[in-house]
C-alpha cells in the first residue's frame, strides 16, 4: 500500500473536505474495511469473507463519500456534488445509490447497520472503517439514533425497491457541461434569467415576469435551441444567459437586455428600449427578433415569422391576461374566481386571445374540482370548450395545448390528456410543465414508477419548479410505498404553497404509512381548517386518480384520521 492508502478515517475525512466542501472522489483512500465489508472502488467491488459482489460506480463513490466522514451527517447536496460533478441530476439518482448499497450490504433502512438516513438532512454512515491492513477504526461518535416508526407494510414495501428509474429526455445533456451538450447534440443552451423590476407598484412585477415568460416562449419557438430555466448557478447549465430589467413610468416604457456568453463572461449583444408603453409588443418582437440574431446558428423563415407573431394587439388585454395568470396559480377558489374574471376581461377586448381562453378554461376545470359532487358536468364541459376554441384560434402555442391536457386530465380522459401534453412538447421541446403534468398522469392511472422519472426531467429543465413539482413526486412515492421520499417531496411542496389541500391530504396519507399518527391528525385538522366538512371519498368523486388500487389506498390511510 502506499501511503495514501494508510490514513486512517479521520485523515480520510480531511481529504474529503476543502473549507467545508465535498473534494472530488478520486483523492479518497481506494481500499477500505467498512463493518464486516471491505470496498474496493477501483474495481467497484465489495467483499465480505468468500463472498464478492460488485456494485455500480456511482454507488461506490456514494459509499466512499460516505466512508470519508465516517459517523458524521452528509447532506444529500454534498454528496450529489462530490459524486456528479457538475452533473444537473434530481436526488432519485442519489436515493437509488443508496437503495442498492443497502441491499448490497444487508442493510435493514429501519434499523440501519451501516447507513443511516437523517431526516431533512442526507445520511450517515455508522459503521467502523479502517484503512486495509490496519485495523478497523471506529468512527467518530454518531449522535444517538430516534426509533423510527412506520407501518409494517410500508416498511417492507421500501426494503424490496431496487428498480432504477432513469428518463433521459432526447436533449439532456450526458455531462452537465454546455460545451460536451452541445457539441453532441448541436443545440445551444440558453436560460432567461428574471427580468429585474424598477420602480414601485405591483403592476412592475407582473409585468417583468410576463415580458420575461413571453421571451421564453418565443425563443423556444426556434430549432436548435435548448431552454433552460434559472436556478442556482445558470453558467453552469446554459451556454448563453438572457438578462435584463423593465421600468414603467405612466405612459413609457424602459426595457434593458443584454446576452452574455456564460463561457467567456462576454456580452455578446445588449440594447436599451426607450418607447411609449403601447409599442410593447413590438418591443418584445424586437427583442426576440435581436437574440435570435445574434445566437449561434441561423432561423428559418418561418422561425422569423413565428418571432414577430404576438398573442393579442391589445395592451390592456395583455395586462389583464398576466394579472389572472398569477391570481390562477395560487389555486384557491377565490383567486380561481378572480382569475375569471380578468381573463374574461382580456377576451371582451380581444376575442381572439387565444392564451386567455386557455387561461379562462382552466378556472371552469378548476371549479369543477373544488365542487363537492360530480352531479354536475357542466363546468367541465364549458371548460372544453374553452380550450378547443384556444386551439382553433391558435394551434402553434404550447400553453394552449397544455391547458386542452389540463381539461382531460380533469374530466379523467388521461389518453387524451396525454396526447395534448405531448403536442405541447413537440411544440416547445424544454417545456417542463408538460413533461411534469404528463409525469402527474401516469399516477392517476397506476403508474407511479413512469410518473418519478417524468418529474425528474421537468425538474432539471426547471429547478426552480412550482409546488406542483413536489406534489406530484411525493404523490407518486407515496404509491410506490417509498413513504421516505413521498415525504421529503410532500414537505417541500407544503412549504411552497400552505394552502393547497391536495398537498396536505397526501401528506397526510404518508404521515400515516410512516406511522406517525400525531403529526398526521395535525394534518387532518389542517385540512378540516382549510375546508369545513372534508371528506375523503366525497373529494374523490371530482378527484382525477381512476387507479381503484389507490383510491382503496388513499381511503384507507385517510380513514385511519378520521378523514
Amino acid at each position: 500500500m502506499d501511503g495514501e492508502g494508510s490514513k486512517c478515517p479521520d485523515e480520510t475525512a480531511k481529504l474529503f473536505l476543502r473549507n467545508g466542501a465535498p473534494r472530488k472522489i478520486n483523492e479518497l483512500q481506494t481500499r477500505l474495511q467498512i463493518g464486516e465489508w471491505w470496498a474496493d472502488r477501483t474495481t467497484n467491488e465489495l467483499g465480505r469473507g468468500g463472498d464478492t459482489l460488485r456494485v455500480e460506480p456511482k454507488a461506490m463513490e456514494v459509499l466512499m463519500a460516505l466512508a470519508g466522514r465516517a459517523g458524521q451527517a452528509v447532506s444529500r447536496e454534498e454528496l450529489l456534488a462530490a459524486v456528479w460533478p457538475g452533473v444537473v441530476v434530481g436526488d432519485e439518482a442519489l436515493t437509488q445509490s443508496i437503495i442498492k448499497l443497502r441491499k448490497a450490504l444487508g442493510d435493514n433502512p429501519r434499523s440501519p447497520t451501516y447507513i443511516e438516513t437523517i431526516s431533512k438532512r442526507g445520511y450517515r454512515l455508522i459503521a467502523p472503517v479502517g484503512a486495509i491492513g490496519a485495523g478497523a477504526a471506529e468512527p467518530r461518535p454518531a449522535a444517538p439514533r430516534r426509533a423510527r416508526w412506520m407501518a409494517p407494510a410500508a416498511g417492507a414495501a421500501l426494503a424490496l425497491v431496487a428498480a432504477v428509474f432513469f428518463f433521459l429526455d432526447p436533449f439532456e445533456a450526458p455531462s452537465g457541461q454546455p460545451e460536451a451538450f452541445e457539441e453532441k447534440a448541436g443545440l445551444i443552451t440558453v436560460t432567461v434569467l428574471p427580468f429585474e423590476t424598477v420602480g414601485a407598484g405591483a403592476e412592475q412585477g407582473y409585468l417583468a415576469r410576463g415580458i420575461g415568460a413571453d421571451l421564453m416562449t418565443d425563443l423556444s419557438r426556434l430549432s436548435g435551441l435548448r431552454l433552460i430555466s434559472a436556478s442556482g448557478d445558470p453558467a453552469k447549465n446554459a451556454r448563453y444567459l438572457v438578462s435584463g430589467s423593465v421600468q414603467r413610468e405612466a405612459a413609457n416604457l424602459r426595457i434593458n437586455v443584454r446576452l452574455t456568453d456564460s463561457r467567456s463572461g462576454e456580452q455578446v449583444w445588449s440594447q436599451r428600449f426607450e418607447r411609449p408603453f403601447g409599442d410593447l409588443f413590438a418591443i418584445q418582437s424586437e427583442i426576440s427578433r435581436s437574440l435570435a440574431e445574434h445566437l449561434p446558428g441561423r432561423i428559418s423563415d418561418a422561425e422569423r415569422r413565428r418571432l414577430a407573431k404576438r398573442y393579442t394587439a391589445s395592451l390592456e388585454a395583455y395586462e389583464y391576461f398576466l394579472r389572472a395568470q398569477a391570481l390562477f396559480l395560487v389555486r384557491r377558489t377565490e383567486e380561481n374566481q378572480q382569475a375569471r374574471a380578468l381573463y374574461a376581461k382580456a377576451l371582451e377586448l380581444d376575442p381572439k386571445f387565444a392564451r386567455a381562453y386557455a387561461g379562462l378554461a382552466m378556472t371552469h376545470a378548476m371549479e369543477y374540482r373544488y365542487q363537492k359532487s360530480a352531479a354536475s358536468s357542466a363546468a367541465l364541459t364549458r371548460a372544453l370548450e374553452l380550450a378547443e376554441t384556444a386551439r382553433q384560434i391558435d394551434p402553434d402555442i404550447p400553453d394552449v395545448h397544455w391547458a386542452l391536457g389540463f381539461v382531460h386530465a380533469q374530466a379523467r380522459r388521461h389518453g387524451e390528456a396525454i396526447k395534448s401534453l405531448q403536442r405541447a412538447i413537440e411544440l416547445n421541446r424544454s417545456y417542463a410543465d408538460a413533461y411534469a403534468f404528463i409525469g402527474g398522469i401516469y399516477t392517476y392511472v397506476g403508474e407511479p414508477a413512469k410518473s418519478i422519472p417524468l418529474l425528474r426531467t421537468a425538474l432539471r429543465l426547471n429547478p426552480e419548479g412550482s409546488y406542483l413539482y413536489y406534489l406530484l413526486l411525493g404523490r407518486a412515492y407515496l404509491f410506490e410505498n417509498d413513504v421516505e421520499q413521498a415525504l421529503i417531496n410532500l414537505r417541500e411542496a407544503l412549504g411552497r404553497n400552505p394552502d393547497d389541500v391536495e398537498t396536505r391530504v397526501y401528506l397526510t396519507a404518508a404521515l400515516v404509512a410512516q406511522g406517525d399518527r400525531k403529526a398526521a391528525e395535525w394534518e387532518a385538522d389542517e385540512i378540516r381548517a382549510h375546508q369545513a366538512g372534508f371528506s375523503a371519498r366525497a373529494w374523490l368523486e371530482t378527484y382525477p386518480l381512476t387507479s381503484q388500487p389507490h383510491q382503496a389506498r388513499l381511503l384507507e390511510l385517510l380513514a385511519k384520521v378520521g378523514l
